[in-house]
């Protein structure tokens, strides 16, 4: 059984003090919970890493960082380690994401060995695949996650791949208010699954966790989550307020019940 997973990613937002409120109003929300029946990631910046992990404490709230480097230190001027993030309290990290690529020209080789070092020291990447726009309309998307998601994972054994999580995010419905349709999203989503049966076997991917990410909003997490191959959504301007990133993990805890 995949547990679901809703991660915030902050990006670029929130000093260290407007990390640690935010942080204190999530887990005010989530307390009205009860319990968590899914897992909840906070991806902050760099800055707030420990602070969050602190605030955060035995909460069941899991701490997560936007990016890593690959090597294990050296003289790599404004790199962050696997060792680093770890010491600060860090469970996961988003690894490929669509603004890494298009602004900090990654590619699937240094998303590869991002997931590789991640793993290696105990992380549990979030590797992100997905398409354009332009790449959508040209009827690409399959040969963009069949890029994505094979060359991400290369030389990565079965044992190893349960441990990453995979996030669909269709670029162009992130921080555009555009987002796929729940069908959309499923046909994707599935489309990966299958495509890690051929890679591994049909019970390694059916293991495997995918999310859905671009625009996930209160109003349309449920209906996502409900797909039967969405196991959660890496939510980004939603997860910048303790009430709107609560209501999605309130939509999606619904879905589990």
């Amino acid at each position: 059984m995949r547990k679901t997973i809703i991660a915030g990613n902050w990006k670029m937002y929130k000093t260290i003090k407007e990390a640690i409120e935010l942080a204190n109003g999530l887990k005010r929300e989530l307390f009205k919970l009860k319990e968590l029946s899914v897992e909840v990631v906070l991806c902050p910046p760099f800055t707030a890493l420990a602070e969050v992990s602190e605030v955060i404490g035995d909460s069941g709230i899991q701490l997560g960082a936007q990016d890593v480097y690959w090597e294990k230190e050296g003289a790599f001027t404004g790199e962050v380690s696997c060792s680093m993030l770890l010491d600060a309290g860090c469970k996961y990290v988003i690894v490929g994401h669509s603004e890494r690529r298009q602004y900090f020209h990654e590619t699937n080789e240094t998303v590869n060995k991002k997931v590789k070092a991640a793993l290696a020291c105990g992380l549990l990447p979030i590797m992100c695949v997905g398409e354009t726009l332009a790449e959508r309309e040209k009827g690409l998307t399959f040969k963009v996650l069949d890029d994505h998601v094979q060359n991400g994972l290369k030389d990565i054994g079965a044992d190893d791949v349960t441990s990453v999580v995979i996030a669909y995010e269709p670029v162009w419905a992130i921080g555009t208010g555009k987002t796929a349709t729940k069908e959309q999203a499923e046909d994707a989503q599935k489309y990966i699954r299958d495509l890690l049966a051929k890679m591994y076997n049909r019970e390694t991917a059916d293991e495997l966790r995918i999310q859905y990410g671009g625009s996930v909003k209160p109003e349309n997490a449920f209906d996502l989550v409900a797909q039967p191959d969405i196991d959660g959504a890496l939510v980004g301007g939603a997860s910048l307020r303790a009430d709107s990133f609560s209501e999605i993990i309130r939509k999606a805890s619904e879905v589990v019940k």
